[in-house]
């Protein structure tokens, strides 16, 4: 393992942010030995990673020294007694002062840590608790995967081609449709899809998903399908129409795509000179988010469908699960529940590449000039809220926050920078208007979600930002 020393520690003040493995405090005079005893389980439960005492904690990053714990070796046997695993303290005589740097182990696989009852993580440089949903997730890391599992064993040719929607599957894929059974199923075992053993062929839970002629005909399937619901209202007090899928997701989903956007009333778009009625929103969003929610669903809970909600302003599209990252970083992180899901998917050409997804979402909504997609995140849901066009004087300025985020967000992603200007552009607003979008501007710092681009200087006129974690 690599020492520690002045060097290291130096390299470790370098890095550009505090990040899930790397917790910086000052601790000029002491340290409270329960935080440390919380820190050392939220960064176990996060992976491992570094906690160092006697550095400035916001940038600039310096070594202030600490005179914290003036017994490292003792020290480590206190932890090992309170958390039953090992924590190694490094002190580090640097030239600007003392520095203790806490080594600090992964949590092993398919468990988690606590501290009094407590499942500790971080976010940002606090702790929080960690989720039910989370937990779960890190509980199930030792069980079979459920989408691997079999659904249907002891299959024949004929039942497999029965049960699944073969003749779509090979239009995905764009190849012709084998003469023969034999050539169908041999194409199901090279794309990973159909399994043997000694009593026939098995079909997992996967393959169901994915190209189920009727996901009814698949034990567990049947709460896995897709369901939506028309109100007439803004609220849900009265509904006009309700469906719920029953095929496979490869096979049903621009089907559903197309039926929510015959479902969404149309909008009356104002921002060009001319009047136009469209759809409420464009059907690329419609199909990015509802894929996105497939994809991503927590397929271990139980109790809840996919669900799209139209309602006359807005779209809300909800998957069981919390997300396993921010949602505020959905538009620069990528992190897959389902991996082999999502790569069936993009290699049917109905998921955009791994990442992209959102990304494309916020460009939409600001080509469309939309408020910007609200992400909430409930016990055990993730939901994504899309409203239909509002001009700039009727957007709230919490929504206005967000849309300033969410484009500098995407600017950053694409190697760009927002200005006022490009702000200005998403919100459809003329030069004159450059006030209005400062204060935007400045009260996306003041909350911590933007930062000014140190590059660009101090001029105030050519002012460019980039996201916080940048």
């Amino acid at each position: 393992m690599e020492a520690f020393n002045s060097s290291r520690v130096d390299a470790l003040l370098s890095s550009r942010s505090e990040t899930r493995q790397l917790e910086f405090k000052a601790a000029t005079n002491n340290y409270d030995r329960t935080k440390l005893l919380q820190y050392c389980v939220a960064l176990a439960n996060e992976g491992g990673g570094l906690f160092l005492l006697g550095a400035s904690d916001s940038p600039p990053r310096r070594v202030i020294g600490t005179t914290a714990f003036e017994d490292p070796v003792s020290l480590e046997t206190w932890v090992f007694s309170k958390l039953n695993f090992q924590v190694s303290v490094h002190e580090v005589f640097h030239p600007d002062g003392r520095v203790l740097v806490f080594d600090i182990p992964s949590r092993p696989y398919g468990s988690a840590y606590h501290i009094d009852g407590q499942y500790l993580s971080r976010s940002g440089s606090s702790l929080v608790p960690m989720s039910p949903d989370k937990l779960r997730s890190i509980f199930n890391e030792a069980r079979p995967d459920w989408l691997k599992e079999n659904v249907r064993t002891g299959l024949s040719d004929a039942e497999v081609v029965d049960l699944l929607a073969i003749s779509e599957y090979f239009d995905l894929k764009k190849m012709s449709l084998p003469e023969d059974r034999s050539g169908i199923i041999d194409r199901l075992f090279k794309d990973d899809l159909l399994q043997s053993d000694s009593q026939g062929l098995t079909i997992s839970r996967l393959t169901a998903v994915l190209l189920a002629k009727d996901l009814g005909a698949f034990r567990d399937l049947e709460m896995k399908a897709p369901r939506v619901i028309v109100y007439n209202g803004e609220d849900k007090l009265n509904t006009r129409l309700e469906r719920t899928g029953s095929r496979g997701y490869a096979i049903g989903l621009r089907p559903m795509v197309g039926f929510i956007s015959e479902q969404m009333p149309q909008n009356e778009d104002i921002s060009s000179v001319v009047r136009e009625s469209h759809r409420l929103l464009p059907q690329e969003i419609v199909r990015e988010l509802v894929a996105n929610a497939l994809v991503h669903q927590d397929f271990s809970s139980t109790g809840f469908n996919p669900r799209v909600e139209i309602y006359s302003n807005r779209i809300e599209i909800s998957n069981a699960g919390e997300p396993l990252i921010d949602t505020a970083r959905f538009i620069d992180v990528n992190k897959s529940r389902n991996d082999r899901l999502a790569f069936h998917m993009r290699q049917l050409g109905l998921c955009e590449e791994k990442g992209s997804g959102i990304d494309r979402v916020i460009s939409q909504t600001e080509v469309s000039q939309l408020p910007p997609p609200q992400f909430r995140v409930r016990p055990n849901q993730t939901v994504v809220t899309v409203a239909g066009y509002r001009p700039f004087s009727d957007l709230t300025m919490p929504e206005r926050i967000s849309a300033c985020y969410q484009h500098c967000a995407l600017k950053y992603v694409l190697d760009e920078v927002m200005t006022n200007e490009s702000l200005r552009d998403r919100f459809g607003l003329s030069a004159d208007k450059s006030s209005s979008v400062s204060q935007v501007i400045r009260a996306c710092v003041e909350s911590g979600m933007i930062k000014p681009d140190e590059s660009a200087g101090s001029s105030r006129r050519n002012a460019r930002y980039v996201p916080s974690w940048a």
